[in-house]
């Protein structure tokens, strides 16, 4: 989704830092980890809800202010079913889908929120093409990171990395 079909406007220093504060405020030092190794060390600590609502409330307000990207223009044109594996939370992949008038073309978004794991783990990936009706061999990830190629080949899914900006 984000750096994908949409570019979601969040300034993620400013979001590891509200993070970071949701740690304070628990009396956790939140030192030597950034954004993404504090989400999956909230868990360790009962801050899991606090730090998932912390970014998602930054993903969201980006997804309303997101650019639509060029792979965006081809969603509608596919013949087979699309559906969106993203490390963001799923509420604002809806928003930005809905922003760009993607909706309609997307049938199912898996999200950080949707299953208990996210990329690079295959679940969410899997759960997508679960989702979508189609055998993981028969599936494409587009993304544009290497945890989503690992991702893609954790799932045992075809990876096309995408670049156009």
């Amino acid at each position: 989704m984000d750096g994908t079909l949409a570019e979601l406007d969040v300034d993620w220093r400013v979001v590891e830092e509200d993070v970071a504060a949701v740690y304070e405020a628990a009396g956790v030092d939140p030192k030597g980890r950034d954004l993404w190794g504090l989400l999956e060390d909230a868990r360790d600590h009962g801050l899991f809800e606090s730090v998932n609502a912390e970014i998602a409330d930054h993903e969201q307000a980006g997804a309303r202010r997101s650019r639509r990207l060029p792979l965006a223009d081809e969603v509608g044109t596919l013949d087979h079913p699309v559906g969106v594996c993203s490390l963001n939370c799923s509420d604002a992949c809806d928003i930005a889908l809905e922003r760009h008038g993607l909706a309609k073309h997307v049938s199912t978004v898996v999200g950080r929120d949707t299953v208990e794991t996210w990329k690079p783990d295959p679940e969410p990936l899997l759960a997508a093409v679960d989702a979508l009706g189609v055998d993981p061999a028969d599936a494409v990830f587009v993304g544009d990171s290497e945890r989503d190629e690992l991702t893609a080949e954790r799932a045992g899914t075809a990876f096309v990395f995408e670049t156009r900006r």
